[in-house]
This record gives C-alpha cells, sequence and structure tokens, in this order.
C-alpha cells in the first residue's frame, strides 16, 4: 500500500477511538434522559427500579404544570438578543482590529481579554447598582448587556483570527468598486467570514442559555425566569425534585440541539480558521 494509506491495524485503532470517544459524550446524556422516565424523585439512587416503571409523566408535569413556556419565552428572547448584538459588536470589533491600525489597537484586545479575569461574584454587586440607577433590574435588557460582557471579547478574538486569514486585496476591491469601509465590510467580508460568525452565534448564544449567577440575581418576576433559574425551583432548602430536573434539562436540550444543527456546518471551518493568525 502507499504510504500515506493506512492498514488494517490503524483503521480499527481509529474506529475504535472513535466509538469510545462517542460512547463517553453520549453517556451523560443517555444517563439523564433514562433518569428523566423514572415517575419519583428518588429514582436516580435506584435506577435499576426505572426500567419497570419508565414512563413520561415527569415531561406531562413540567409542561403543563410549571411555567416552562415562560421560561422558554425569556431564555430564547435573551439568547436571541445576545446572539445577535454579541455577534454584530464582536465582527465590528474583530474587522476594525484586523483592518485598521489606529492609536491602542493592540491593547484594545487585550483589555478585552483583560474583563474574563474577573470572577462574577465581584461583578454581580456593581452591577446591579448600575442596572438600578438605569432602571433595568428585571428586564431583559439587562441580561442581554450581561451575557454580551461576557461572550463578545472572546468572539472578538475568534473573529479577528477570521478577518485576518481573509486577503485585504478584498477590501481593496471593494474600495476601488466606490464601496465605503461599511459597505465593503458587510456586503464583501461579512458573507465570507460565515463560518467564523457561526461559531461566534453558537458560543453567544450556548453562554446566554446557560448564564445563571446574574439571571438569578436581576430577574425577580418568576414570568422571566430563563431555563437555568427555572430549574432551581425543583430544588429547596431539603428536597431536591430530581425527575422533574431531568425532563427539563433534556426539554431544554431541544432547542440548543436545534441551533447547533443550524450552524454546525460552518463550526469547524470557524474553528480552525479562527485560529490560524493572531
Amino acid at each position: 500500500r502507499r504510504r500515506d494509506e493506512r492498514g488494517p491495524a490503524g483503521t480499527a485503532l481509529l474506529h475504535g477511538g472513535l466509538v469510545v470517544a462517542s460512547l463517553i459524550a453520549l453517556a451523560p446524556v443517555a444517563w439523564l434522559v433514562f433518569l428523566s422516565l423514572g415517575p419519583e424523585k428518588d429514582d436516580y439512587l435506584h435506577p435499576g427500579r426505572i426500567l419497570g416503571k419508565l414512563t413520561f409523566s415527569n415531561y406531562s408535569f413540567v409542561l403543563q404544570h410549571t411555567g416552562f413556556f415562560d421560561w422558554f419565552k425569556s431564555t430564547m428572547i435573551v439568547a436571541g438578543g445576545t446572539t445577535l448584538i454579541g455577534v454584530f459588536v464582536a465582527a465590528t470589533t474583530g474587522y476594525a482590529v484586523s483592518r485598521m491600525r489606529f492609536p491602542g489597537y493592540k491593547q484594545l484586545m487585550w483589555v478585552l481579554l483583560l474583563t474574563q479575569a474577573f470572577p462574577i461574584a465581584i461583578l454581580i454587586v456593581p452591577m446591579y447598582e448600575i442596572f438600578s440607577e438605569l432602571d433595568l433590574i428585571d428586564t431583559y435588557w439587562a441580561l442581554i448587556v450581561i451575557n454580551c460582557t461576557t461572550a463578545v471579547p472572546y468572539s472578538a478574538w475568534l473573529l479577528k483570527g477570521y478577518f485576518d486569514t481573509i486577503p485585504f486585496e478584498i477590501d481593496e476591491a471593494g474600495r476601488v468598486d466606490g464601496l465605503t469601509p461599511f459597505g465593503t465590510f458587510f456586503r464583501l467580508i461579512l458573507p465570507l467570514a460565515r463560518p467564523g460568525l457561526a461559531v461566534a452565534a453558537f458560543y453567544n448564544f450556548i453562554t446566554a442559555v446557560g448564564e445563571v449567577a446574574f439571571a438569578t440575581t436581576f430577574m425577580l418576576d418568576d414570568s422571566k425566569y430563563t431555563f437555568a433559574v427555572g430549574l432551581q425551583t425543583f430544588v429547596s432548602e431539603h428536597d431536591a425534585q430530581w425527575n422533574y430536573m431531568a425532563a427539563t434539562a433534556v426539554l431544554i436540550a431541544i432547542p440548543v440541539s436545534l441551533f447547533f444543527y443550524l450552524v454546525q456546518k460552518n463550526l469547524v471551518t470557524g474553528l480552525t480558521a479562527g485560529g490560524t493568525k493572531g
């Protein structure tokens, strides 16, 4: 066989490794789904008993007797707003640093990175006071802005690396054709940067869906709870309804999986291309 061709042993080893990695990745998900089919809150202590009494009653309870659909609406508003605003800000920032040489352009990216060094616990109190002064407590805008402060720095670095891979001659061609810098960015660069934008959008989306600390602090109306906060309603001081939590977690995974399906074609390309240049 050719030097670059894998032999039977190498192929078997490769496929075996992929199977093991897939099982490791899928095992927690399968376990969560299995626990969600147990009717009792303590079934997780005796998982073997679930097989004899599998039921979808937990899902019925969550959908009919909790604020699941309110949580879904709030989560989609916050996640959608974070994704749209966060990707726009990150894209314009990354493009400006990649193409323009203004005073402090390198320091700007490091300042963005430095903002990630502060623990959330330190930021909650001052940000609560700021949003109180702005009358944004218990509003979706508060969570959208806060999630953007978390997601934009990483997304800007990612997109800056991706924009570096796009030839500068494309910008020059746009100017020759009479496009303004904004026209070049929106009409020429963004379509070419679709894989990078998909990665940034997915990161912003899952950041907003999974954020707990700020959502718990700033959202006072239970009809505005996000999924992450809604899950906490199943936990009291002396008890936890694990069966309902598992069923809710499975339902939460559905919109995230759908969003992943929409952008997955561009994820690998965006992740690899975004790291080729700094």
